[in-house]
């Protein structure tokens, strides 16, 4: 199963893109992640930081389309997003390393009925983490 928790872009330059994803109740994975209150799992925070760094890189160079997630430092969890909320993404490059790695500061804020106003929108994930190129081995041959 795929997750496309890109919606929409709407910054990006050499080193940042800006990114949004409307939740809503007819997101599959919200039906369990609690059926009495549905909230944006973790792990799918994380998943939106990766793709919104994965889009800066191929609009870059387009033969980064195949990287992957390497490490996650310094993460942190705030606010909840639920349906009817919008996580604003903001993802930097801060490194490039000679064998393919990218280091990312990323940040996603909670923007919704609540709390449409940027400066004071609770920060929902922040951390920073990398990008390595997809390594793909082939089993040796006895």
């Amino acid at each position: 199963m795929h997750f496309d928790l890109v919606d929409s872009v709407l910054e990006l330059d050499e080193s940042r893109i800006v990114t949004i994803k409307q939740v809503t109740m007819a997101e599959e994975y919200l039906q369990d992640h609690f059926p009495s209150f549905p909230v944006l799992p973790g792990v799918l925070m994380i998943e939106s930081l990766v793709q919104a760094a994965r889009r800066l890189l191929i609009s870059r160079d387009p033969s980064c389309s195949r990287h992957v997630l390497g490490a996650v430092k310094a993460l942190k969890y705030g606010g909840f997003v639920r349906p009817g909320d919008t996580l604003r993404i903001e993802v930097t490059l801060a490194k490039e390393e000679n064998d393919g790695v990218y280091g990312f500061k990323g940040q996603g804020l909670v923007v919704g009925p609540q709390c449409d106003d940027l400066t004071t929108a609770p920060t929902a994930v922040s951390g920073r983490f990398t990008l390595r190129p997809l390594l793909i081995r082939t089993p040796a041959i006895a």
